[in-house]
């Protein structure tokens, strides 16, 4: 843990001089998957780019909130490939996994049903692995094991890896630790924004990767919890529009004892009981090996969602974490396998899954994930993807899909706005279409298209909503070629 966040400290000392006031080309606001696609992609094309994070680190709940895998899916080429490409020159950062044991997977000679799944790299496997999800799913154990796989990988690699790409363009001023304060706007054009230290940003295209923090200032219409199916026509929405949202959880890291230290159970603080008081029984994780032998455990998921939001970040944070140590514990306790580890950390964020959404040129819905890249008729897709309907304890349809799908790039257009972008978790979806495309990998792909886009409106002189999607599917298409290219 220690040397985690000395790392984590090291790198916020890189950011830009705070103060005064900057200009660029684009701006970005947050430093997670989606916005680092963003501001790398606008740079990297020639753009200037200012780019603003609240945290310490870049990577957002990839990096701080403990999320450090990639699951395996279709569209995580482009800018992801870039990433992965770096952490893999760098020693046991990163590695290509494999679902090892499930707890639908049991074997009669296992001890007890795994609880939840393991995910464990294999050195046989390339990223290429990586890019398929739709299909049978885990119900097809053989199916499963052969095609599906992700990537796993260190956090503070992640950042760093972020950082220095971001920092070699030679185009982006980064700031960390620094948050939105205020956005100056008349007619849903954004002139500049304030940051909390004071600094002044002013561009000509701004980029909201957040979860709609500049959108909400300007006004534009969010959407939060379950859509009512009269809102979009979805099968699987309910009746009438439901405060339920996908749950979110707190990682944990545990690490393996020392050679000569006895097995144990690490004891329970005061106040923290041993049986599971949030929801009858212990949630199942999913466990991942890092290439250095220690694993995080992510639970499904540690709170409610919309129980998190009310609570606020602090209070929910803190009961979180007392069940992250009453989870430990039930492990533990019950599966002897994890008395070889002792808990290293409790990551410094929650994963949310979910929070506001802003409501674009296009809502992304459940129709659209049944139709398939074969059955949508949208000439601006911008994005793919083919993660099944995930909602940890919010509600809705689930179930693995029959072929990837599409996000179209009405989708980063919010509505109200002349020169705005949204990319990321908070982009146009309705909430079942926001459970399949959530994951990192899309994310810095709709950054990616967001940059691109942003990079294209200014050379042409146009209006984003004039931004052809054919342009922005070439550039990025164009750089996948050299990427296969380097390869070879």
């Amino acid at each position: 843990m220690d040397k985690l966040f000395l790392f984590f400290c090291a790198l916020s000392a890189a950011c830009a001089a705070h103060g005064s006031t900057v200009s660029a080309d684009v701006a970005v606001l947050g430093g997670g998957s989606a916005g680092f696609g963003a501001a790398w992609s606008a740079a990297q094309l020639g753009s200037t780019v200012v780019l603003v994070e609240k945290e310490a680190v870049l990577g957002g709940t990839s990096t701080l909130g403990g999320v450090n895998n990639w699951e395996p899916g279709m569209g995580g080429t482009g800018v992801p490939y870039r990433v992965y490409q770096r952490l893999a020159r760098i020693p046991e950062a990163a590695g290509i996994y494999r679902l090892d044991r499930h707890l639908a997977w049991k074997k009669p000679w296992e001890k007890y049903a795994f609880p939840g799944g393991i995910l464990e790299a294999d050195p046989c496997l390339t990223y290429a692995h990586t890019l398929l999800r739709h299909g049978p799913g885990m119900g097809d154990e053989a199916w499963f094991r052969q095609y599906c796989h992700g990537v796993i990988f260190e956090p503070g690699a992640m950042s760093g890896v972020m950082l220095d790409m971001l920092k070699e363009t030679g185009r982006c001023r980064v700031f960390l630790n620094t948050a939105l304060k205020e956005v100056r706007h008349a007619d849903g054009r954004v002139s500049e924004m304030t940051l909390s230290d004071g600094t002044t940003v002013r561009a000509g295209i701004f980029i909201d990767a957040t979860d709609g923090a500049l959108c909400a200032q300007l006004g534009c219409d969010l959407m939060v919890g379950r859509d009512s199916q009269a809102a979009f026509n979805e099968p699987g929405a309910p009746p009438e529009p439901v405060m339920k949202m996908n749950g979110a959880t707190l990682v944990y890291r545990v690490t393996p004892v020392g050679g000569t230290e006895p097995d144990r159970v690490e004891p329970l603080p005061e106040g923290v009981p041993e049986t599971c008081w949030w929801q009858g029984n212990f949630p199942v994780a999913f466990v991942g090996v890092y290439p250095n032998g220690d694993r995080f455990v992510n639970m499904l998921p540690t709170m409610r969602g919309e129980e998190y939001l009310a609570l606020g970040a602090e209070k929910a944070y803190a009961e979180c974490a007392r069940r992250v140590r009453a989870h430990w514990h039930w492990y533990q306790k019950n599966f002897d396998e994890f008395r070889r580890f002792k808990l290293q950390m409790i990551f410094p964020k929650a994963g949310l899954r979910e929070t506001r959404r802003v409501r674009g040129e296009y809502v992304l819905t459940q129709n659209d994930l049944i139709a398939g890249l074969s059955g949508q008729k949208h000439d601006d897709i911008i994005a793919i993807a083919d993660h099944p309907m995930d909602s940890h304890g919010g509600g809705g349809p689930g179930g693995e899909l029959r072929e990837a799908y599409g996000i179209p790039y009405r989708c980063l257009l919010p509505l109200k706005t002349e020169n705005v972008l949204v990319a990321g978790r908070a982009a146009s979806f309705s909430a079942i279409a926001a459970s399949s495309c959530r994951l990192s990998r899309t994310m810095m792909q709709l950054g990616e298209a967001a940059g691109v886009a942003a990079h294209l409106a200014r050379v042409q002189g146009k209006p984003l909503r004039q931004v052809a999607a054919g342009d922005i599917r070439r550039e990025m298409a164009d750089r996948i070629d050299q990427d296969a290219t380097r390869c070879r």
